[in-house]
């Protein structure tokens, strides 16, 4: 072979060496299964986004139910240490590592709605909240929708449905809530749920609609009450898509813009448009199955309200000696839901 074509040989196996060397795979985490809303409807489409708008460099390879190890609270130190490059999780698991995002965990601060509450949580993140997630390359924050009550045999209709009942807590925060009702919380991962409910562990849950059809909680739950459509919910569940830092500032000009476009508020009301669907859907399943669907009184749901006072004032103290103003924190909360509320 020649020098020159030698050369020209050679110059072409870098340029495809260099092509290949632009496709980045990222590797993504969650506790679900495949089959689960979040997949489906919103990391699913979103991967499939990246893939398009960076011809075919950015690609993800999703592991579903923690298939890379570890607990739902474990995922956030996952993605830090490069364990996963992209991980969704939950702040409420970690209590007391991300304070000022606790603010929207408690009690009737955020819309019960998936686009709606999302859109709050990101305003409320981008504007009090950056701090908890220095450690991160920020991709969503977005709504679980606020929490209804799920009850095998007596529904929860005032503040006295409460006594003497035990019902799965999602949260702390939750918890806390509950006891001030004058319920019993009992701590448990989803996949826990409907067994507990069929060997009289619990009487019925503290979840969100989209999870009642996930556990088939429809088939020993015979009641769901949720408060007025136009007022705050109960409790929301934050949750987060993280990268690690490192990845990301790793990430050629190109691909990372790609992920700019794509991360932010678009990704934030695409899942919660994804959480409104499963909302809609898992409205039907329950129904379809002979539950009722129960809508709090607005005097009872005020009496609630009332007695939660003491879990948000609780908190404040908890994280006063954080540094933050934990009750100037829930009223800009506070403020920033109402912006949203239909």
């Amino acid at each position: 072979m020649s020098i020159k074509y030698a050369v020209a040989a050679a110059l072409l196996a870098g340029a495809v060496n260099a092509a290949h060397a632009q496709e980045v795979t990222l590797k993504v985490s969650h506790f679900l299964p495949p089959t689960s809303n979040y997949q489906k409807r919103v990391l699913e489409p979103w991967c499939a986004t990246l893939l398009k708008d960076s011809g075919g460099k950015l690609k993800c390879q999703i592991y579903p139910a923690l298939q890379l190890g570890g607990t739902p609270p474990q995922l956030v130190d996952q993605v830090k240490n490069g364990v996963a490059d992209i991980v969704w999780t939950s702040p409420s698991y970690s209590s007391g590592r991300f304070p000022y995002t606790e603010a929207l965990e408690q009690p009737f601060v955020l819309p019960p709605t998936g686009l709606a509450g999302s859109k709050a949580m990101w305003e409320y993140y981008t504007k009090f909240a950056t701090k908890d997630f220095a450690d991160f390359k920020m991709l969503a924050m977005f709504s679980g929708t606020g929490v209804i009550f799920s009850t095998s045999s007596k529904p929860i209709v005032a503040l006295d449905s409460f006594k003497g009942i035990k019902l799965r807590s999602p949260s702390r925060s939750a918890a806390k809530l509950l006891t001030a009702f004058g319920g019993a919380p009992v701590n448990m991962p989803p996949a826990q749920i409907t067994e507990a409910i069929s060997k009289g562990v619990v009487d019925g849950a503290m979840a969100t609609w989209e999870l009642v059809p996930a556990v088939k909680l429809e088939e020993v739950a015979k009641y769901h009450a949720e408060g007025p459509s136009n007022e705050p919910g109960f409790t929301a569940n934050p949750l987060v898509m993280l990268m690690n830092k490192q990845k990301y500032d790793g990430l050629p000009a190109d691909l990372k813009a790609v992920l700019d476009k794509n991360s932010g508020v678009p990704l934030v009301e695409l899942a919660g448009n994804a959480w409104d669907a499963a909302t809609a859907d898992a409205r039907k399943i329950t129904s379809a199955a002979g539950n009722k669907s129960l809508v709090i009184k607005t005097e009872d749901f005020n009496a609630m309200r009332k007695a939660a006072g003491s879990v948000e004032q609780d908190w404040a103290r908890e994280v006063a000696p954080k540094g933050l103003d934990g009750a100037a924190l829930l009223k800009e909360a506070r403020a920033i839901g109402a912006k949203y509320m239909k």
